[in-house]
């Protein structure tokens, strides 16, 4: 197959979706399939050195913006070259994913593949979960205004809407009306951790100096208010005087300022010294974090999946997160975690679950967390899940054209 994957960037700073289309793009080379990114990102932007796969940049440049009004799409992120392109060449692929909502790239996508005779699927990607609803009321009025007009437009043509589990389903037709789509859960994963664990341990103990060899619980995410950074925080210094031995990493990229406001807070609460802040860590550096910790943590306010939670436990650590994250449920089935409530009493708790846990069974959970990982999530069993449902969904569309040629 030839498989046209639609997103808004290919910046790894944006997280899991973009993480996941890049290795999709590898799980179907290894398959024989061939997939290529459309983002209408600026051809030019560094992050797009070294991407792995081809990569078509149809944003607009610095060159391109000579006008006020293409400096104006420029800056809201708005491409004109990105739906001509895609008319002309959808012919060219027999399937297309489109991942995410709420962006320029849903429009283009509405745009050109509705009345195409190319299938297309789309990954929600947790963007209809009712949290964004309660938590960003003018926002999501403004959504509910345009949604009859494009992204319920997307969903009901589309061959298949994707979801990652059943709770993200069934989550999702609660936001938005009118909704109609046909529903598929196809899961979610990571890959297996790459490279020389110890070498990689090694790495991020020389890339942090500060954190020398003391025990660390680990979160790795971008710092954003959805992720529930501000209460880890407030629930670290909760057990600090208990674990006087254990810091906590806190990585992954600002988008928005909220570091500075954290740290500030970390000092008020005399954590300065036992909160790192490494910044975006990708690679070695990333996979050394995930094998050095004692735990990871993820106190998200929402989400559909967390890749970095399937990432930790195929490197055997106890994941420690909340039920707003739509896998809590099997995570706590498998005694892979410890689940708590979003907020700063829920969060401590179960910090301080985890410390009293003896050494022992901390490993035993760290233990069955690869299991959970091996049984549940792995990417190639995702990726075999897929091919065979976008195989289908080029079969449907061929006995459509089928039954129309013999009308004809």
């Amino acid at each position: 197959m030839n498989i046209l994957h639609i997103i808004a960037s290919a910046n790894l700073a944006d997280g899991g979706p973009i993480e996941g289309a890049v290795q999709m793009a590898e799980g179907f080379a290894r398959r024989g399939h061939r997939q290529d990114l459309m983002t209408l990102d600026d051809p030019s932007a560094p992050f797009l050195q070294g991407a792995p796969g081809r990569v078509l940049a149809l944003g607009l440049g610095a060159d391109d913006a000579a006008s006020p009004w293409l400096r104006l799409q420029r800056r809201l992120g708005l491409s004109p070259k990105a739906a001509p392109w895609l008319r002309s060449h959808i012919s060219q692929y027999d399937v297309v994913i489109v991942s995410g909502l709420w962006n320029y790239s849903t429009v283009v996508a509405r745009h050109s593949l509705s009345r195409a005779r190319t299938p297309f699927v789309v990954f929600t990607h947790g963007m209809l979960d009712p949290w964004f609803k309660r938590r960003y009321p003018i926002k999501s009025t403004v959504k509910q205004l345009i949604w009859p007009f494009n992204e319920a437009v997307l969903l009901r043509r589309a061959a298949r809407v994707l979801f990652t589990c059943e709770e993200e389903r069934l989550l999702a037709a609660s936001s938005f009306w009118p909704y109609r789509a046909k529903e598929h859960v196809v899961g979610f994963g990571a890959a297996e951790p790459p490279g020389d664990p110890e070498l990689q341990s090694r790495l991020f103990a020389r890339a942090l100096p500060a954190l020398q060899s003391r025990r660390y619980l680990l979160f790795l995410s971008r710092i954003h208010e959805k992720k529930g950074c501000d209460i880890l925080i407030e629930a670290f210094a909760g057990v600090a005087r208990e674990a006087p031995d254990l810091d906590l990493v806190v990585a992954g990229p600002d988008q928005r300022g909220l570091q500075s406001r954290l740290e500030e807070r970390a000092a008020a609460l005399g954590l300065a010294t036992r909160i790192h802040w490494p910044g975006m860590i990708t690679g070695d550096l990333k996979w050394g974090a995930f094998r050095g910790c004692e735990a990871f943590v993820l106190p998200s306010h929402q989400e559909n999946f967390g890749v970095v939670l399937a990432e930790a436990m195929a490197c055997g650590k106890p994941v420690l997160t909340t039920r707003k994250v739509n896998i809590w449920r099997e995570i706590e089935a498998d005694g892979a975690g410890v689940i708590g409530s979003d907020d700063v009493p829920g969060v401590l708790e179960s910090l301080r679950r985890f410390i009293q846990m003896s050494p022992q069974a901390r490993a035993t959970m760290g233990l069955r967390a690869r299991q959970c990982f091996v049984r549940r999530y792995q990417f190639d069993s995702f990726v075999d899940g897929l091919e065979r449902l976008l195989l289908e969904c080029c079969g449907e569309r061929a006995d459509i054209d089928d039954r129309a040629r013999a009308v004809c």
